[in-house]
């Protein structure tokens, strides 16, 4: 006999996460290659908008994992807006992503009254919709293939197999 529980519990949802992770990772293919290779594990990636009293004007944060870029965050006070800074952060966080982290793709998720333009603006693709979420916004899932400056002259990247840019046998 079972019974359902509604209650929070910090030490089920770990378990939970553990074992979802597991059954995911053994069940497969393309999860188990990462194994042993630096897209194994998901690594913080912040950038900074220091003013010239060290104070925060703006900032990125994000994730790599699976040779994928998780733009999270981005955000530029609004006294610095329309200089370049939301461009500056987001393309140093994907030079990083490129080429210190091996990452071939980026994602992020946006609402409508934020910055598809922006994203739009700097390469980003729209891979998906999500209407009324939170209720009366759109959200849009957004991605980007990071090229190599090499690559951009149409010369494919060593390492990249198949139709999906994202994977890769191993880092470089």
């Amino acid at each position: 006999m079972f019974r359902l529980e509604t209650e929070v519990d910090k030490e089920r949802r770990l378990l939970l996460g553990r074992r979802l992770h597991d059954a995911n990772w053994d069940g497969s293919s393309g999860l188990r290659a990462l194994r042993s290779t630096s897209a194994e594990n998901e690594i913080p990636l912040d950038v900074w908008l220091l003013d010239e009293d060290g104070a925060l004007a703006g900032g990125l944060s994000g994730r790599t994992w699976a040779y994928w870029l998780h733009v999270d965050l981005l955000w530029v006070d609004a006294r610095h807006r329309g200089a370049g800074h939301g461009a500056r952060l987001l393309a140093e966080a994907e030079r990083v992503a490129r080429e210190d982290r091996a990452c071939t793709r980026s994602r992020l998720e946006t609402w409508d009254f934020q910055a598809p333009a922006f994203y739009r603006k700097h390469g980003y693709e729209v891979a998906g919709e999500v209407e009324d979420y939170p209720p009366g916004v759109h959200e849009f899932i957004l991605v980007k293939r990071l090229v190599r400056p090499e690559t951009a002259a149409g010369r494919r990247p060593r390492g990249l197999r198949g139709r999906f840019l994202g994977r890769r046998t191993r880092p470089r």
